[in-house]
């Protein structure tokens, strides 16, 4: 039988487990394709997993059923997030993969314990709206051509500068205890920073309200915030060397079974403080 993973988490969080070596069903928890979902004990850890059919097709919904029920396990436990679409193909894989990763596993667990993600979205015009990028064609010659790339490497420096400046000034008013922060430029014209903070659970309510006061005085700039989520980023970059290992010698069948953020899901289901 094959299962489908959602994250790992604590064996002591869920009292359910105390007695028990075989999966136990989480109550009132429904995970991808309406199935139920289980908790397999594995040593001091508990996968949340279902049974999964292997030639069904996951979509859109599938994805935030998925962050819906690591969501529900975030309120009891440190959880590290599979990669959406991770499927073991039976339980000695399972069981094998864990095995294999349960020390990093637990260490990761032992990092992030007590700890949350918060999400910030910024809005940014565009520094060089001025002056629009020039395509440059590959078979161009001459002044011209090296005019060109010149000035497109300048706007470039320019629009790093102006996101560096912002991500800073984010690190300074908001004093995360990590971060992740990537910038893209959108058709319309403006930049947008997604900035991944890692802060202590505790602290939400005053993260929020440093958003707040920090939105109203930071007006050349529009901001969107979310969270608390579990800690997507940070367990991307706690695992990134397993999951290359364990994506190479993964079946191709198989999700490589090792932690990782969900792609485009933190808009999805936040988890509670």
């Amino acid at each position: 039988m094959a299962w489908y993973a959602y994250c790992i988490g604590e064996k002591l969080a869920f009292p359910e487990l105390a007695r028990h070596r075989k999966p136990v069903p989480m109550e009132s928890v429904v995970g991808v394709s309406g199935n139920q979902v289980f908790l397999y004990p594995a040593s001091d850890l508990a996968i949340v997993v279902s049974e999964h059919n292997p030639a069904e097709t996951l979509n859109q919904k599938s994805g935030v059923d998925h962050a819906r029920v690591i969501a529900d396990c975030f309120q009891h436990s440190t959880v590290l997030p599979f990669r959406f679409g991770t499927v073991f193909g039976d339980d000695e894989s399972l069981r094998k993969s864990i095995r294999s990763n349960q020390r990093q596993f637990q260490g990761n667990i032992d990092k992030l314990r007590g700890k949350t993600e918060m999400h910030l979205k910024i809005f940014v015009d565009d520094c060089c709206t001025h002056s629009l990028d020039k395509h440059v064609p590959a078979e161009g010659v001459g002044r011209e051509y090296l005019s060109n790339l010149r000035e497109n490497a300048a706007r470039t420096r320019e629009r790093q500068t102006r996101a560096r400046a912002v991500s800073f000034q984010m690190h300074r008013l908001f004093l995360p205890l990590d971060e992740d922060v990537s910038c893209r430029l959108t058709e319309s014209g403006k930049m947008v920073l997604d900035v991944a903070h890692l802060i202590d659970r505790k602290y939400v309510e005053r993260y929020q309200n440093k958003f707040a006061s920090t939105s109203a005085m930071m007006r050349e700039c529009q901001m969107q915030v979310s969270g608390p989520w579990p800690p997507y980023h940070f367990v991307h970059r706690l695992t990134r060397g397993a999951h290359a290992q364990t994506a190479a010698t993964a079946p191709a069948h198989t999700a490589a079974p090792v932690p990782a953020p969900m792609v485009n899901m933190p808009e999805a289901i936040p988890a509670m403080a």
